[in-house]
């Protein structure tokens, strides 16, 4: 009795959501490091180096006979790994992973499978490890996600907070992992939920909070990027800031545009088994390494080194078109990485780029590269995302450096202005809408009489469920319940919670045709009482993003349902008595 107690608490009360959103960070944080440790592991294991884009061209320790030939054999060892287990235990794992969490959010109900976390983990670092041209942010924000999934599931908590749990593995995930707090907490609520809600907002927080503290303890406490004291000593230096922005924007849509051309073109040539395609593909991304071998992993000693102002204008550009083919590629081959990482590496060199030219052009004004290769790491990742909030804050917390942050700001807002104006996808959305995925939530329609309450349009509480019945019988019962989801009562007629479709096809799906009723139960936190008004009734639909909702008496008892469908016709009606209570506006002409 007190186990079944506990577990109410945590589903239902706010006590309980703020503990699962601490455990679900502190676990995030865990497999963060693992993660971390993996990547580093892998690429040991197959370069020989621990980031072998910083001894760009250097042979494998462990194979000096190979000389610099071997990176043209490590992804295709590694894509002979990571491929089966991809295809054969969470194809989901493949590609960049942040469009498939927004996925699950906006049209699973935050259901992801638990394999996930694991499988994600192991392939992307065998991937990255194995040369693959990719970050790790989109598979730590799945990894995250999946743990925070999985420990809602458990736990057999409301849709609308299992959707927050999700949220707070991702940014759990990415605070423990880049040692940003603020900006784990921003991605989850600008990407993943898009919704700001305070308890929402709170929980996330909170998360973050706690990866963070172990992400620190274990990882250390230093910026990302270590750069100069910088000022804008000369107001015009703002334009020269703006016109990066606007380049930065478009060279966001151009690297989107470039990785889904890249991926359609390895989709139309292969024709061989789905699981040995990273391995063949890796042939041609082992080539290329050969020749950029800058271009090996996430690159971050590349990056540094541009932005302290070390290569040439012409070297900066071929490794911005570089990286945008080897990470198309990576991708396209059925490799398993994030793309925010590889945005932050081309932003960098257009910006180190777009410095270098302007101290030539005009050497009075332009400030230090090192600035101009920060602000296009940002604006060109708010182009691709199209995240600015996101954008702005992670900047500042990979660097330490606040002085940037007024032209940083200026240069992202007008690069998301530019990536609105030429594409209506983001380098996520884009992948979901070639599946005809479309992402929103449905607004709440409310009639505009004040005066109606739940009680006047209502249905009937459909035929309940006892919390003994069997699979069988409940799945029988929701094929012939209009809204797809039933009460479930105990044997003293007290009210349990709620079954739904989606919960009996996720029991028919892990074999469990077994389960009774009361195991498949889900408590609903929110509940419309009979006296509250159709637009308090709308919100509360709209909140908790379900389909119908319980009314109940101010004594607590279930007295009917309401779904969307009774307020779109107490709309109808409303208007159609307003249209008949209006005089007619015709004159009458003598």
């Amino acid at each position: 009795m007190t186990g079944s107690r506990v577990g109410a608490a945590l589903r239902t009360s706010s006590a309980g959501l703020l503990a699962l959103s601490l455990a679900v960070g502190a676990v995030a944080a865990g497999f963060a490091v693992l993660f971390r440790w993996l990547i580093r592991t892998f690429t040991l294991l197959f370069s020989g180096h621990a980031d072998y884009a910083g001894a760009a061209g250097a042979a494998h320790p462990g194979l000096p006979g190979l000389g610099r030939w071997f990176v043209v054999a490590a992804p295709v060892a590694a894509g002979l790994l990571y491929g089966p287990l991809v295809h054969f235990f969470a194809r989901e794992a493949r590609g960049h992973g942040v469009p498939e969490v927004m996925y699950a959010v906006s049209h699973r109900g935050g259901r992801i499978a638990p394999q996930v976390a694991g499988v994600k983990a192991l392939a992307s670092a065998l991937c990255i490890g194995g040369g693959g041209s990719v970050g790790r942010e989109g598979p730590i924000v799945q990894i995250g996600s999946a743990l925070g999934s999985t420990v809602g599931r458990v736990l057999r908590v409301p849709e609308v907070r299992l959707r927050v749990l999700v949220a707070c593995g991702a940014a759990a995930g990415i605070a423990a992992t880049f040692n940003a707090p603020l900006a784990g907490v921003f991605f989850a609520m600008e990407l993943i939920l898009a919704d700001f809600t305070a308890q929402a907002f709170g929980m996330v927080v909170l998360s973050s909070v706690a990866a963070s503290v172990i992400g620190r303890a274990v990882l250390g406490d230093t910026p990302f990027l270590q750069l100069p004291a910088f000022t804008v000593k000369h107001p015009t230096e703002y334009l020269l800031f703006a016109l990066l922005g606007l380049v930065a924007g478009g060279a966001g849509v151009l690297f989107t545009k470039v990785l889904y051309a890249i991926e359609d073109l390895c989709d139309r040539v292969w024709r061989g088994p789905e699981w040995l395609r990273p391995a063949v593909g890796g042939i041609v991304l082992g080539l290329l390494l050969l020749v950029l071998p800058q271009m090996y992993g996430v690159g971050y000693p590349v990056l540094g080194a541009a932005v302290g102002g070390r290569y040439t204008v012409a070297f900066l550009l071929l490794l911005l078109l570089g990286k945008m083919v080897a990470t198309s590629l990576t991708i396209g081959i059925g490799g398993s990485g994030g793309v925010f990482a590889p945005s932050l590496f081309i932003g960098a060199m257009l910006g180190a780029g777009f410095g270098e030219a302007a101290h030539v052009l005009a050497p009075g004004i332009a400030g230090p590269v090192g600035a101009y290769g920060l602000i296009g790491m940002g604006a060109v990742f708010a182009g691709a995302a199209r995240a600015p909030i996101t954008a702005v804050i992670i900047m500042f917390e990979l660097t330490g450096e606040y002085t940037i942050i007024l032209p940083l700001m200026a240069a992202i807002v007008l690069a998301t202005g530019v990536s609105h104006l030429i594409s209506p996808d983001t380098i996520y959305t884009l992948k979901l809408r070639r599946r005809g995925v479309a992402l929103g939530r449905p607004e709440a329609i409310a009639p505009s009489q004040p005066s109606l309450q739940v009680r006047d349009v209502m249905d009937p509480v459909p035929q309940p469920v006892s919390e003994d019945a069997a699979l069988v019988d409940v799945t029988t019962a929701l094929a012939a319940s209009r809204f797809g989801v039933l009460p479930v009562l105990a044997q003293n007629g007290d009210y349990l919670g709620v079954v739904t479709a989606r919960g009996v096809s996720d029991a028919l799906a892990d074999g469990r045709h077994d389960a009774a009723a009361a195991s498949l139960a889900t408590e609903v936190p929110t509940v419309i009482r009979d006296s509250d008004t159709l637009a308090a009734a709308a919100d509360a639909l709209s909140r908790d993003d379900t389909n119908a909702l319980p009314v109940v008496t101010a004594e607590g008892a279930v007295v009917g349902w309401l779904d969307y469908r009774a307020l779109f016709n107490a709309r109808r009606v409303a208007a159609q008595d307003g249209s008949r209570a209006q005089p007619s506006s015709a004159v009458q002409r003598p």
